[in-house]
C-alpha cells in the first residue's frame, strides 16, 4: 500500500522558510506588512490545529540597504554586516507586530554555521528552540549576518531552514518561493517544462534540474532548495516548495495549492547521524580506495589501510568528508585521529598503528557508528 502524501493539515511541527523577495517591498524597501499579517494569520491557524511553527526569515539586509544608502547591487562584506545589524531590528519588529496582534509571541534566534556544526552548540540551540515552542512562542530565525564571514556562513536560508528542521525533528519543511514547485526545466524560459508534484528520491536527474540563483535580493535559487531537500529528507522530514507571493500562502498550501513535495527517506537514522549527515563544513577529507568503498557500503568502519590521502587540519572528533578515488564525496564522519596522525597511518594495517604512532589507537580512522553514507556520490565541490 502506498503511503499517503504529506499534508500541512497533519503536520506536528513545521519549519517555514521565507526569502527576502517575499518579505521586502523592493520599491519602498519596507516590509510587506499586509502579506506578513496574512502569514501570521496562517501561523495562528496552524497553531489552532495543534501544529508548532518555526519561521526562518530572510530580509534584514534588504530592509536596511536604502536606509543606509547602500543601493548598489553588490555590497562589501562589512557593508552587509552593518546592514544586517540595522535591518534585523526592523525585521524582528515587523514579525512582532504581525504576530502580537493575534496573541502570539515572537522570539528571535540568530544562528551561524558553528551553531549547527559544533555538536555542543547544536544541542544548546535545539534545547532553546524546544523550550520556546513549549512556551508557546513562534521562533523567528535568521542567519547572524552581522558577524558571519564570507568563508563561514550558510549563504542562503534554504539550507539553514533544513538544518533547523533536522535539529528540532520537524516533520515538514515549507520553502515559500516565487515558483510553485520543481519543474523539469526553468518554466520562465522553457514552455515545455513540466511541473513535478512529488519527488520520491533525489536522483542525479532531479538534482540536475537546479539552476543558478535568480536576480534580486535572494541568494538562493532552485539549486539551494534541492540541497535543502537532501538535508531534510535524509533526516526524515518531508519538504515542500510552494508559491509564496500571494496573501495567506500557508493557507493556500493547506487547501491544496499546487506545489512539489519531497518525500522523506525511509531509512531511520539516529539523531547523532542526522547531525553528521546535515553538516555543511567538513574540516578536511580522506580519499579511499575501491576496496574501502566496497567495505563501507557493506556497513564496515573505515580502516587506515583503505585511506590513500588525507587533507585538511582537523582534530580528533571533527567532521571530515570521505572521497572516492574520483574525488566524489561518498560519506562523512567523525575522525578518530587528528589530521597529522591520520596521515602517518594512512595505508597501513591496523596492527601497524602502534609502531607508526608510538601509541596504540583505535583500529578505525572513522568508526561506522560515526559514519554516514550518501545515497549518491557528490562532487567534492558540491
Amino acid at each position: 500500500m502506498t503511503a499517503p502524501l504529506p499534508h500541512l493539515r497533519t503536520a506536528r511541527r513545521v519549519v517555514v522558510k521565507i526569502g527576502s523577495a517575499l518579505i521586502v517591498d523592493p520599491e519602498q524597501a519596507a516590509p510587506r506588512q499586509a502579506w506578513l499579517d496574512s502569514v501570521a494569520q496562517d501561523i495562528a491557524d496552524l497553531r489552532a490545529q495543534g501544529t508548532e511553527v518555526v519561521v526562518v526569515s530572510s530580509g534584514a539586509i534588504a530592509l536596511a540597504r536604502h536606509q543606509l544608502g547602500l543601493t548598489r547591487r553588490v555590497l562589501r562584506l562589512e557593508e552587509k554586516q552593518a546592514a544586517a545589524s540595522v535591518g534585523q531590528i526592523r525585521l524582528a519588529q515587523a514579525w512582532t507586530d504581525a504576530l502580537s496582534g493575534l496573541g502570539l509571541t515572537a522570539a528571535q534566534l540568530l544562528l551561524t554555521p558553528d551553531d549547527t556544526e559544533n555538536r555542543n552548540r547544536y544541542l544548546n540551540a535545539r534545547a532553546s528552540l524546544n523550550t520556546l515552542l513549549a512556551l508557546g512562542c513562534v521562533p523567528i530565525i535568521n542567519e547572524n549576518d552581522a558577524i558571519a564571514t564570507t568563508e563561514i556562513r550558510f549563504g542562503d536560508n534554504d539550507r539553514l531552514a533544513a538544518r533547523v528542521a533536522e535539529m528540532i525533528n520537524a516533520d515538514q519543511l515549507v520553502l515559500l518561493s516565487d515558483i510553485d514547485g520543481l519543474y523539469t526545466a526553468d518554466p520562465r524560459s522553457n514552455p515545455d517544462a513540466r511541473h513535478l508534484p512529488v519527488v520520491a528520491a533525489l536522483t542525479d536527474s532531479i538534482e540536475a534540474m537546479g539552476g543558478a540563483p535568480p536576480p534580486g535580493y535572494s541568494s538562493g535559487g532552485m539549486r539551494t532548495k534541492l540541497m535543502a531537500a537532501r538535508i531534510a529528507t535524509q533526516a526524515g522530514c518531508a519538504m515542500v516548495i510552494a508559491r509564496g507571493q500571494d496573501l495567506h500562502p500557508l493557507g493556500r498550501l493547506r487547501d491544496g495549492a499546487r506545489c512539489t513535495w519531497f518525500l522523506p527517506t525511509t531509512d531511520a537514522r539516529s539523531a547523532r547521524k542526522n547531525w553528521i549527515a546535515g553538516s555543511l563544513t567538513p574540516s578536511g577529507h580522506m580519499v579511499i580506495d575501491d576496496g574501502a568503498l566496497v567495505a563501507l557500503m557493506q556497513g564496515s568502519s573505515l580502516l587506515p589501510a583503505g585511506v590513500s590521502d588525507v587533507a585538511g587540519d582537523f582534530d580528533r572528533g571533527d567532521l571530515i568528508a570521505v572521497l572516492d578515488r574520483h574525488g566524489r564525496r561518498v560519506a562523512c564522519g567523525l575522525a578518530a585521529y587528528a589530521a597529522e596522525d591520520a596521515r602517518r597511518i594512512a595505508g597501513c594495517r591496523s596492527d601497524e598503528i602502534e609502531s607508526r604512532l608510538g601509541w596504540q589507537g583505535t583500529d578505525e580512522v572513522i568508526h561506522r557508528d560515526d559514519l554516514v553514507l550518501f545515497t549518491r556520490a557528490e562532487s567534492a565541490t558540491d
